[in-house]
């Protein structure tokens, strides 16, 4: 399992190492560089699975995210 992403921002592109929770979704995320809030496009469960370049711990493993 792969613990740290690359999370880029949808709003400015800026892209940064973050690792990943193994015991909870991270709804939120703000951009260090431009302040954005991110949340998760619809239909997916954390921040990670919309912007990140591994999905959360639960996807990676075909588990319902979060549940």
């Amino acid at each position: 399992m792969q613990l740290l992403s690359d999370l880029t921002c949808p709003e400015c592109g800026f892209t940064s190492i973050e690792t990943m929770p193994t015991q909870a979704c991270q709804y939120y995320f703000e951009c260090v560089q431009c302040g954005l809030l991110m949340t998760p496009n619809k239909g997916d469960c954390c921040v990670f699975c919309s912007y990140g370049t591994v999905p959360c711990p639960p996807v990676q493993v075909n588990l319902s995210c979060c549940e």
